[in-house]
């Protein structure tokens, strides 16, 4: 036997760990430059509501970036001599783009539209509990999006089977749902805190976090819905 073999050259505890650091990294480095056209013109906009149809517009090559992350990172291999997250990270954005952004805009828009009426809800003379059901259903969305990005990241459904999905596992698998809470609370945290850059910088370990915590929706998806 060689010492190569002797070693586990590419299937030990280290050379899984530099595999996952080397996949991280690089669908990172994707990431960012898929969605810099987007993220860079965010920079020049101002803190004024009237800015956010532009910070929606802005925001729409993220959708595909992040789908294109979420399949490079669910079919990354943990073998250092088998690497090609670049490869993946590819492929993934060339399949899932478009579905991606069928689900990502409409998702953009209505999102949009709850903070616009939010930021200016004095002006509706609605009673305040209306502020309240505009919250709720915005981080409802919020939530379902979640679910549909890694949905059409990973499978080939139609978008509106896609919707229908998220929708049903928003309240079927709660803890997948509280786990995409929790880190939307700690992206938001970490913008509010210390730099909304940091979130940006620190995407591929949140993203892996997310598959981590969807692992039911995934199973059951597989099991139940992938003919």
């Amino acid at each position: 036997m060689s010492t190569v073999d002797t070693m586990g050259f590419g299937t030990g505890l280290l050379s899984r760990a530099a595999a996952l650091l080397h996949t991280l990294l690089i669908v990172e480095a994707l990431l960012l430059a898929t969605a810099a056209p987007g993220l860079v013109g965010l920079l020049f906009l101002g803190p004024d509501p009237a800015n956010l149809p532009l910070a929606a517009l802005c925001l729409l090559p993220l959708g595909p970036a992040v789908s294109a992350a979420l399949y490079a990172l669910h079919h990354r291999s943990r073998d250092l001599t088998d690497l090609h997250p670049a490869r993946a990270y590819g492929r993934g954005w060339r399949l899932n783009a478009l579905p991606a952004l069928k689900l990502w805009a409409p998702l953009l828009a209505w999102l949009t539209v709850i903070v616009f009426t939010l930021t200016h809800f004095a002006a509706t003379g609605l009673p305040g509990w209306w502020a309240v059901l505009l919250g709720v259903v915005g981080v409802a969305c919020l939530l379902w999006g979640v679910h549909a990005l890694v949905l059409t990241s990973l499978f080939t459904f139609r978008a509106r089977d896609t919707a229908r999905l998220a929708a049903y596992f928003l309240l079927r698998r709660g803890r997948a749902t509280l786990g995409a809470a929790s880190l939307l609370v700690l992206a938001g945290g970490l913008t509010a805190l210390l730099t909304e850059a940091l979130p940006a910088l620190l995407a591929a370990p949140l993203l892996l976090s997310l598959l981590q915590s969807s692992r039911a929706v995934i199973v059951e998806t597989q099991e139940d819905f992938i003919a």
